[in-house]
């Protein structure tokens, strides 16, 4: 199901701009390389450095302000649609630099798709909700088993099945999360971008999309922004903990460390991280 090759307007990986692999034979999806992202003359991120692996669950933490939505908008050039947003720095995807000469941004956002903070599905019917995507890519045939492999990817057919023509805007907030992430699938991407999806959901909803996660790791890498410290904990492989610094020129969020999640939350290499889990500060 996942796409590995390279993006095809590209021709030649990008030599260089990887971080230090924390573990050198896993599989790299993406490395950052020094990046900064800036809104006008306005430093939003500075200098994150780090290798994301394949069909692990990552997650980006750390306190409001820091820049962890912005750094996840990086990876599939969502930053594109934002006025007066720049990006300095490397962004490879399997190799490949995301944001070279010639590179298709709508290509980057097939292959890797997100899902919002908010459920947002289209005023459609479930069927259309989830065919969308591959109906604009070109798709006439095979499309009611691709809704139903699609749907099933994000534990959603059990209870939709027999109501397909009903409108997605019927379902559940949780449904609705999940009917999201199924639409995110049926373009058959490479990695799922997930900007806290649950802080809208109750507990139960929220149970399911942390056990659905677990599930699409088998298939797809993920990578998620969460304010909840006890949901990146369970859910994560690898934490990415950021903070920021706040000057007369505004605020400036940077990478403090990352590593395994473990590593992350019982033994902290920066004052800063142990202070932030604790609930010292942030």
């Amino acid at each position: 199901m996942q796409t590995t090759t390279a993006l095809p307007p590209l021709a030649t990986p990008v030599e260089g701009g990887t971080a230090e692999r924390p573990e050198a034979d896993r599989e790299i999806v993406f490395s950052l390389s020094d990046l900064d992202v800036y809104y006008g003359t306005a430093k939003a991120v500075a200098g994150v450095t780090c290798d994301i692996g394949a069909n692990q669950v990552t997650a980006i933490i750390g306190p409001s302000g820091c820049g962890k939505s912005t750094l996840l908008r990086c990876f599939n050039r969502m930053n594109d649609l934002v006025p007066g947003a720049r990006v300095e720095g490397k962004v490879l995807y399997h190799g490949h630099d995301v944001y070279g000469d010639g590179v298709n941004a709508t290509e980057v956002r097939r292959r890797i798709g997100m899902v919002f903070q908010k459920p947002n599905p289209f005023p459609k019917s479930i069927y259309d909700n989830v065919a969308f995507g591959p109906r604009l890519n070109g798709m006439k045939k095979g499309l009611d088993d691709l809704v139903e492999r699609s749907l099933t990817h994000a534990a959603l057919w059990d209870e939709v099945k027999d109501k397909l023509h009903r409108s997605g805007l019927d379902l559940s907030g949780g449904q609705q999360q999940r009917l999201c992430i199924a639409r995110a699938i049926a373009v058959e991407p490479d990695v799922i971008l997930m900007d806290e999806p649950c802080s809208a959901l109750d507990p139960i909803a929220t149970a399911r999309i942390e056990d659905l996660m677990d599930e699409l790791k088998k298939d797809y890498t993920i990578v998620i922004v969460t304010h909840n410290m006890q949901q990146a904990a369970r859910v994560s492989d690898w934490t990415a903990f950021m903070s920021v610094d706040i000057s007369a020129g505004g605020r400036t969020g940077h990478l403090v460390e990352f590593g395994r999640t473990e590593q992350i939350f019982t033994h902290p290499s920066d004052p800063r991280t142990e202070g932030y889990i604790t609930g010292r500060f942030g």
